[in-house]
């Protein structure tokens, strides 16, 4: 085999392994108990620390909460939840869907609810569901992102990429991950139960473990849009 046919069969597998993993994670909303080992989890934290970022800033800090201690976070975190306590976001969540986006929300939502025999329109059964969150899915891990202040929405985006590579890692590691927003609705609680200084911007969770494959909640998939709904190409 000559250098070219190998470049290109090297080339060729590479992309290969990036488009399996981007097909196989999918949000996990049921795990199995077992804990990740430690050097498992360092090992995915290594591999998305190369995560690029606005002017190599690396503004992502990572807060991982295991055993006793996800579980005190859990308490706390679900009970607040529960209470009906207000939304204390530090970013500014969407305003509303709208037209495809509303769509594609819709979509997802009723993918979850139908997979597991929600009747459409009960919303007791939504919020009940939704309240999940905060159990974690059963997962043994939680990680929490967060960023500094003065970053704003830079910061924030960077840590958008930061989560994504960790779940790649974590996938390619055969863990499961779901990133989830809905903790971030809570962000005083969690700077107050990890002592977190006020200048500190939660982002999102990463709820995460091995994923539970024989729970019905986790047999659905949901769709992407095709490169032709998102991309403009402009050559003239």
């Amino acid at each position: 085999m000559d250098a070219v046919a190998k470049a290109s069969c090297t080339t060729e597998d590479r992309i290969g392994v990036l488009e399996e993993l981007l097909n196989e994670r999918y949000s996990v909303r049921a795990f199995l108990p077992q804990e990740v080992p430690r050097e498992t989890i360092e090992h995915i934290l290594k591999v998305a620390q190369r995560t690029a970022s606005w002017c190599n800033s690396q503004p992502w800090q990572v807060l991982i909460a295991s055993g006793e201690a996800k579980e005190k976070f859990r308490k706390a975190i679900y009970a607040e939840a529960a209470s009906g306590a207000k939304d204390d976001h530090d970013f500014t969540p969407p305003r509303e869907y709208l037209g495809v986006y509303l769509e594609r929300r819709r979509e997802s939502g009723f993918q979850l609810y139908n997979t597991l025999g929600i009747i459409r329109g009960d919303k007791m059964a939504y919020a009940k569901q939704a309240l999940e969150n905060y159990n974690f899915f059963g997962a043994p891990h939680v990680a929490v992102i967060h960023t500094d202040e003065p970053l704003g929405i830079y910061g924030a985006v960077d840590c958008g990429a930061y989560v994504s590579n960790f779940m790649l890692a974590a996938q390619a590691l055969g863990l499961g991950t779901i990133p989830q927003a809905a903790l971030a609705r809570h962000s005083g609680l969690i700077r107050r139960h990890f002592n977190l200084a006020d200048d500190r911007c939660v982002v999102c969770g990463i709820s995460f473990g091995y994923a539970d494959h024989a729970h019905k909640v986790n047999s659905y998939r949901t769709s992407r849009a095709s490169v032709a709904e998102t991309v403009t190409f402009v050559e003239e």
